[in-house]
């Protein structure tokens, strides 16, 4: 059974909304795209290429899926190991839109996307990664479906945009497995899903 993991770019108030560029993502009026850039340094790149050194295979949302094949597959530098593995690796794109998808060993999964993902990590192993694709990333939160988040925290608040966990999110216990602090001030956390919370209450007495 395939591991499921979700990398996200995250403001410090939990926007995850157009991280690269003014023009990834406007919805909803969004003016503020491209926050990552200033935060940008060689600490994310290492820690980024050991994400995708780990990758068997990538299951992208139809955005995030059309931005990376607009720009990844000219990118032929052989030890680029997020070019070497989005060009070479199994990609499932989650679309009811996309008809096909032309990028070299690209898949469109049309039907219900948690369905699809939980059938993929039953049926494959190995590390399926999740970069990007905030709405699938939430849909498959919804339904337990991801085993390990990698959250790239950046010193930024901006007030307004999407959201990794919105209201309504599914309840879930994280364990912290890892962390790491970039020299631009970016707090990554790796946190493996531990199930249900717990719950208590402090002793007002005494």
């Amino acid at each position: 059974m395939a591991k499921l993991t979700l990398t996200a770019f995250t403001t410090l108030d939990g926007v995850v909304q157009a991280p690269g560029g003014p023009d990834e993502d406007r919805d909803g009026g969004f003016e503020h795209g491209g926050w990552l850039v200033p935060y940008a340094d060689e600490d994310t790149g290492r820690f980024m290429g050991e994400v995708f050194r780990a990758a068997t295979g990538f299951v992208l949302g139809r955005r995030t899926y059309q931005i990376f094949a607009a720009y990844w597959p000219r990118v032929t530098d052989g030890d680029d190991p997020i070019a070497s593995g989005l060009n070479t690796l199994p990609k499932y794109v989650a679309s009811r839109t996309l008809e096909k998808a032309d990028w070299a060993g690209s898949t469109v999964l049309a039907g219900d996307a948690p369905r699809e993902v939980a059938a993929l990590k039953e049926r494959l192993e190995g590390e399926l990664q999740v970069h990007g694709s905030g709405t699938l990333a939430r849909s498959l939160m919804a339904h337990g479906l991801i085993d390990e988040y990698r959250l790239l925290v950046h010193p930024v608040l901006l007030g307004t945009g999407k959201r990794l966990f919105a209201d309504g999110a599914a309840p879930t216990a994280l364990e912290l497995t890892g962390s790491r602090t970039t020299g631009a001030g970016v707090a990554i956390h790796t946190y493996r899903a531990a199930g249900r919370p717990g719950y208590g209450a402090f002793d007002s007495e005494g």
